[in-house]
């Protein structure tokens, strides 16, 4: 798989690439814990529970304020998985979704194993991380898909009628391969759908959603990125609700104030179309991050995962600075996010510096085995 495009890196687009990059990890995870501790409930539950305004600030969920849910987990596995691709590389060995794979395959011990085991020589950094060895409502799709070592292809995938929204939560990452051509971030990102969700909606809105990362990671706007999947969309067979969900989110901004029964009007089943297009509408109208979140997680709908898609794009869009502080200060996992956020950044701007086909450097090679 060729990515089309080779970037010239200078210092400014560097820093501004992981802003980016840490904003989309953060927010998305940001979102996630936002709407964690509510996410089962209708509008006039989360307002009986937590007041008249809803949802303004963490609510605890899983015994604590701040935490985060599978969502958020498999999303940092998947950013591990995307930097081994680029690490095997210089091995000749190229196939990102089976490296992306492999990384899932690692989250998925972590939601059945006590902890890390350290005979695993190929577990890397992240799967050393103590925190991740918990279940945070993890989907039955993700479990079963990945409950053996059998990837789920195009071809032939996993749960082939599941397209709720768990293959949708954990593909920012795809969208921040900035050096590659959107219509192949598309690609990968319903590739690795595949290896959990095989329905078309569930697929194709996965891809969508890398897309908008992508545009944004790229400084376009939200609009200019929705024009762009509907187009690339339109080539691939089964894109209509995805695509009529889209146009619905675009249309819906111009109905009003923004509000709860707004976003519900786009749909609270919980189908990935529904919950990408909940997401898109909120990031459109949020006059900040925090308005954004707060419209993204008030609803009868899967508020943690439209919030994690929501935090994402608002977090690609205006970089790290403009996530609130006081949620970044109590989110669980923020070293862990940030470090790994930064490693990304690193890989993609500097990969050639940390390893060839040659030489590698000892310490990068431990974090991200071959």
């Amino acid at each position: 798989m060729s990515t089309g495009v080779t970037a010239v890196w200078g210092r400014a687009e560097q820093q501004d690439f992981r802003s980016r990059v840490r904003g989309a990890l953060l927010g998305g995870a940001i979102g996630d814990a936002l709407g964690a501790g509510v996410s089962a409930l209708s509008l006039e539950e989360i307002r009986a529970a937590h007041g008249p305004d809803a949802v303004t600030d963490f609510v605890p969920a899983h015994g604590a304020r701040g935490t985060v849910t599978a969502a958020t987990q498999l999303t940092l596995f998947t950013v591990d998985g995307l930097i081994r691709a680029q690490v095997r590389r210089d091995t000749g060995a190229w196939h990102p979704p089976t490296d992306v794979h492999r990384a899932h395959l690692r989250w998925a011990a972590t939601q059945h194993d006590w902890g890390p085991d350290e005979r695993r020589k190929d577990n890397g950094w992240l799967a050393a991380q103590e925190w991740l060895y918990v279940r945070r409502a993890p989907t039955r799709e993700c479990l079963g898909g990945l409950g053996d070592a059998v990837m789920g292809t195009l071809d032939h995938p996993k749960n082939p009628a599941a397209h709720d929204a768990a293959a949708v939560t954990r593909s920012a990452p795809f969208g921040l391969l900035v050096g590659w051509e959107p219509q192949l971030v598309l690609q990968l990102a319903v590739e690795c759908a595949a290896h959990t969700h095989g329905h078309p909606t569930a697929l194709l809105s996965a891809g969508a959603f890398a897309v908008l990362v992508h545009g944004l990671a790229r400084g376009e706007t939200l609009d200019g990125s929705v024009q762009r999947v509907l187009a690339l969309l339109a080539e691939r067979p089964g894109h209509e609700p995805v695509t009529e969900a889209l146009r619905q989110a675009l249309g819906t901004v111009r109905q009003g104030i923004p509000g709860p029964a707004l976003v519900e009007s786009l749909g609270a089943t919980g189908s990935a179309d529904e919950v990408l297009a909940g997401a898109v509408y909120c990031a459109l109208v949020g006059e900040d991050v925090r308005h954004g979140l707060r419209l993204a997680v008030n609803h009868g709908g899967p508020s943690s995962a439209t919030g994690a898609l929501c935090g994402a794009l608002l977090g690609a869009m205006h970089g790290e600075t403009a996530l609130p502080p006081g949620w970044l200060a109590e989110l669980e996992g923020r070293a862990t996010l940030l470090e790994l956020a930064d490693d990304f950044a690193m890989e993609m701007t500097q990969g050639p510096a940390l390893h060839s086909p040659a030489t590698a450097a000892p310490g990068w090679l431990a974090r991200y085995p071959r």
